[in-house]
This record gives C-alpha cells, structure tokens and sequence, in this order.
C-alpha cells in the first residue's frame, strides 16, 4: 500500500504478565511476531527476571524486544478500580508507553475491563469520538467480518452506534484491506420499519453520511455467519450474546463432529476419508486466526489478545496491532470523523414515531 509507514520508536508496547499462560505465551508469541515483522522493535514490560531467561530460548524475540522491568502485574479477578491505582503495573507502563510517544500501540492478554478503564482514562478518546467500540474479526461464508460493539458499551444511543459503523468503516479498510466495505446495522429484521427508534435513526444518519453506497441496511442474526456485509454494527450488550453464541456453536459442532466420527468402526473409517476436509475446516475457523479484539476510538492503538490464548493466537494479535499502525489507523480514523461534522446537528432530532419491533 503506497500509504505504508513504519512507526518510529517502537512499534508496540507488550504487556508481558498479562494472560492465562504469561509470561510464556508472550515471549513466544513475540519470538513469531518478530520473525513477520523483522525490522520492529517492541518493548516487552514485565518482571524482568522472568523474561530474560525466556528470551535467552527465543533468539529473535530476544532481538527485536527490549525489556521495561516492573514486579507488578494486575491479576485477571481485579477491579478496575484496583487496576488504576496500581501506576507500576506491566499492563499500565504498556499504555503509558504509548500515551507518551514511544510506543505506536499497545497490546496485552490481560484483564479486558482493566484494560479497556486504563486505555480510555490514560490514551482518551479521539476528537470526535463520544466512546470506544470493541471490534473484532471473525469468519463467514463470504470471508472474514468485522464486528462491533462486542460488550464495550452495553446501552447505545445514535450518535453511538453512527460513530461504530464511521470507526468499522476504517478498521475494515485498513485490516482487511477492503476498498469499500459494506456495512450492516443488526436488527431484529431486515425491512426499513423494523426495530426501536435508535436503530432507525442511525440508519437514517448513515445513509445521509459519506458512508450512504457502503450501506446495506438492516441485517439480521444470520447474515453475521452468511458474510451479507462486511461489517456489522450493534451495541455493546447485543454484540457480546451474539458472539459467545457462535463461539459456543463453534465448539458444540466440533463436539458432535468428534461423536459422530468415534461412534462406530465405519464411522472412523469415513473420518480417515474426510479428515483433508477437515483439516481445512479446522484451520478455516481457527480462533487463533481471529484473535485480537481491538479497542477502536482511543488515541493509540489498543489491541486485546484472549488471556487463554497460545503463541500463534498472541502473535496474530500482534499481527492486528502493527496493522493498524503501520498502515495509519488512527490518521485514517480522523479523516473519516472529519466527513462527519456537518451532521452532528442529526445527533439530536426528534425521536422517529411509530417503532416497530421484530417478528
């Protein structure tokens, strides 16, 4: 891309303690991340005296990584609150990191609600943006789709869900590489008068946007796995059911599956025959492809890997973060609050009458 840039300083700021299985997994998965991005330098903050000797085993994460020694670490159960008072903590030093210009991004398997008070009240939002979204890759019959809010915000109002789609827009552009991607506001049904007034009126903010030929419309619960838009927009409360929902039938077809295929001899036989197929299934819906739920509308690109996740699954989370940096998401992301200006005035009309809700 013509607009590729490489970040100056270091490109991330790691959270090196935070997760089900650090400092290990991150240490490793950084040792992957370097050996895709060679030439970028991340300072890996934690308990140095747990980091060096992994670094010893992993030589390119050893090169490309520079330690920022801290003992503290903020513990998957703690409060938020608990979590700002403690100024020395690895996940904290990350994201000062980056407030202060050293690092581009930040990334870390932690504690998500700690991560996402610490980001907002240390990064702040961008101009513009009323509050940050959760976004996230997953897969459809069609390819992959971005979704947000996916529990960020759990209650939305229209200038909410307006800003999401604007902020959708540009993560789909610069991660997926989409031109034009088209964008999807979930409802309970597909026809113009279905849903609550939100949900009516943003479409209405939409289509009076810049984003107007990018705008499918109302997209129910099915079209998320049928890839109908590229980009789904919806509130924090309703994004989050949606998305443990298909985690959960992700993992009970995969349980009948292992069933069906050790029921019987022939059963196991016809698994030798189809196992290439499912092979590529397998890796097709891999979660460790998907991982990496970014925090989009903060001043500094902030990116949540699963704390339960292995080295592949942190490094692709790492994979999103120098994405979004090196290809410029957040000068992207103020181009695109910069169309929007003029209707704000939108944000603020008469509720719509005649609500209809879905069938």
């Amino acid at each position: 891309m013509a607009d590729e840039v490489q970040p100056a300083g270091y490109a991330l700021a790691v959270d090196a303690m935070g997760g089900d299985h650090a400092p290990d997994i991150v240490v490793h998965g950084m040792d992957v991340a370097s050996e895709r991005h060679p030439h970028a330098r991340f300072l890996l903050v934690g308990d140095e005296a747990k980091l060096a000797p992994l670094l010893a085993k992993h030589k390119r994460a050893a090169k490309s990584c520079t330690i920022l020694h801290t003992p503290d670490s903020i513990t998957n159960d703690a409060k938020p609150a608990t979590a700002l008072r403690m100024r020395r903590s690895s996940m904290r030093l990350a994201i000062d990191a980056v407030a202060a210009g050293d690092a581009s991004g930040v990334v870390s398997a932690g504690n998500t609600g700690a991560l996402l008070t610490l980001s907002k009240i240390v990064l702040k939002t961008l101009p513009g943006i009323d509050r940050p979204a959760m976004a996230a890759i997953g897969p459809s019959a069609r390819g992959d789709v971005v979704m947000l809010d996916l529990g960020a915000n759990v209650a939305c109002d229209v200038r909410n869900l307006f800003e999401f789609a604007v902020m959708g827009d540009v993560f789909a552009r610069t991660v997926l590489g989409l031109t034009a991607p088209s964008i999807g506001l979930l409802n309970v049904g597909s026809e113009e008068m279905k849903g609550d007034d939100t949900l009516r009126r943003t479409a209405e903010l939409i289509r009076a946007s810049h984003l107007s030929p990018q705008f499918h419309g109302f997209v129910e619960g099915h079209d998320i796995a049928a890839g109908t838009t590229d980009v789904i927009v919806t509130d924090g409360f309703t994004g989050n059911v949606a998305l443990k929902t298909g985690e959960g039938a992700l993992k009970l077809i995969g349980q009948l599956l292992r069933q069906v295929f050790s029921s019987s001899i022939a059963a196991r036989i016809a698994y030798l025959l189809a196992r290439p197929g499912l092979d590529r299934l397998r890796e097709w819906l891999d979660p460790r492809r998907y991982n990496g739920a970014v925090m989009l509308g903060l001043s500094g690109v902030v990116v949540k890997s699963h704390g339960g996740t292995d080295a592949q699954g942190f490094a692709h989370a790492v994979d999103v973060a120098m994405d979004m940096v090196i290809y410029r998401f957040n000068d992207r992301m103020r181009e695109g609050l910069g169309k929007i200006g003029a209707l704000q005035a939108k944000l603020i009309e008469v509720p719509l009458e005649g609500t209809v809700t879905g069938s």
